[in-house]
């Protein structure tokens, strides 16, 4: 079990919610190894099956409330009532893999990159588009030092810039 999964999750019909679904296809190009790349629209439970198969795993998101170009962070499993909806957060799927697999989850981290324009029909914004490069070289470069040790320097730290 050595895959890093990179999860990207975001509407691409609403603007700078595409971010994390824009992240995965560009980093996919790339073909790095051991690597797998997924996105959807939204988490939803059936992808705590996805979770099964690595070892650690980046989530990949729009956030408008984020510092620019975008906040690292390692992210636990939180119990909460997201499960009842069509739509969870990270940390709710991650609760509910310790549930259904009866074990800690993976290592998670969440990239959250800073978006501006949500409303629907709109397209990516200029400064989203920035911030999305940001990610990229960074998420490349994560990937490249794909240490669990690294990553958690990193997250506790929030040292963006330089791996």
């Amino acid at each position: 079990m050595a895959k890093l999964l990179l999860f990207g999750y975001g509407n691409p019909g609403r603007g700078d919610d595409a971010l994390g679904p824009e992240l995965i296809t560009r980093i996919a190009q790339f073909q790095l190894a051991d690597v797998e790349s997924q996105n959807d629209m939204q988490l939803q439970v059936e992808h705590v099956t996805d979770l099964a198969a690595c070892r650690q795993v980046l989530f990949i998101d729009a956030d408008m409330t984020c510092a620019k170009p975008f906040e690292f962070s390692e992210i636990s499993a939180i119990k909460d009532d997201s499960y009842t909806s069509h739509a969870m957060n990270p940390s709710a799927l991650l609760h509910a893999y310790s549930q259904v697999y009866g074990k800690d989850a993976p290592a998670a981290f969440l990239l959250r990159i800073r978006g501006y324009q949500f409303a629907l029909g709109d397209p990516l914004s200029d400064q989203a588009a920035t911030n999305l490069e940001a990610g990229i070289k960074f998420v490349a470069e994560l990937c490249n030092a794909a240490s669990l040790k690294n990553w958690r320097c990193l997250a506790a730290t929030n040292m963006t810039e330089k791996i």
